[in-house]
C-alpha cells in the first residue's frame, strides 16, 4: 500500500460525497483497500479537511489508554476510532490493542528513539604508591616491557643473520 498526500485523500472523499462512486470503485483507482477510503471518509466528516494534516505526534501512555477505553467501553472498531481522535491509521490502535493485551500498560510506554547512549566506564583508580596492588601492577608493566624488548631483540638479530648471509652470495 502506497502512501497518500492530504491532497489525495480529499479528492476521494469528495468524489465519495458528492458523485456516485463507491468506497470500492474509488479504492481501486487509487490502489487501497475500500476500508481505508471508508476512514478518510469518516475522519473528514468528523474533522474537515484539517484531518488529513499529518502530524508527527508521539502520542502519550495515557492517550493511548484513553483510545483503548474509548474504543472499549462505547464499543467502536478501530476505523471509527481512528476517526474520532484523529489518529492517522487505525492500523495503529490495533497494534496499541494487541500490544496491550499481550504485555500490558508496559509496552505502550514510550520508548526512547535511536541508539542507546554508551556506557561510561569507571576507570580504575589509580593505587596508591607502594601498595601491594601498585607494585604488582608495576611488576606485570616491567614484564611485558622486557618481553617485548626480547621479542625486538630477536628480529634485529634475524634482520643481521639475513643481510650477512646475502653479502656472502
Amino acid at each position: 500500500m502506497s502512501k497518500f498526500t492530504a491532497k489525495d485523500k480529499l479528492s476521494a472523499v469528495l468524489r465519495y460525497l458528492y458523485g456516485k462512486e463507491t468506497h470500492a470503485a474509488i479504492a481501486k483507482s487509487i490502489g487501497t483497500h475500500k476500508s481505508m477510503v471508508g476512514v478518510w471518509v469518516m475522519q473528514y466528516e468528523k474533522h474537515g479537511a484539517e484531518a488529513f494534516i499529518t502530524s508527527y505526534t508521539r502520542h502519550s501512555t495515557q492517550f493511548k489508554l484513553d483510545v483503548l477505553n474509548y474504543m472499549n467501553s462505547h464499543g467502536t472498531s478501530p476505523n471509527e476510532t481512528a476517526a474520532i481522535f484523529q489518529i492517522s491509521s487505525p492500523s495503529l490502535i490495533r497494534k496499541w490493542r494487541s500490544q496491550f493485551q499481550s504485555q500490558g500498560i508496559d509496552a505502550l510506554i514510550l520508548k526512547k528513539k535511536g541508539r542507546p547512549a554508551m556506557k561510561k566506564e569507571n576507570k580504575k583508580a589509580t593505587p596508591m604508591e607502594g601498595s601491594v596492588e601498585a607494585l604488582q601492577a608495576e611488576v606485570e608493566r616491567l614484564r611485558m616491557e622486557n618481553a617485548y624488548l626480547k621479542k625486538l631483540n630477536a628480529l634485529v638479530q634475524n634482520k643481521e643473520k639475513l643481510q650477512s648471509k646475502t653479502k656472502r652470495k
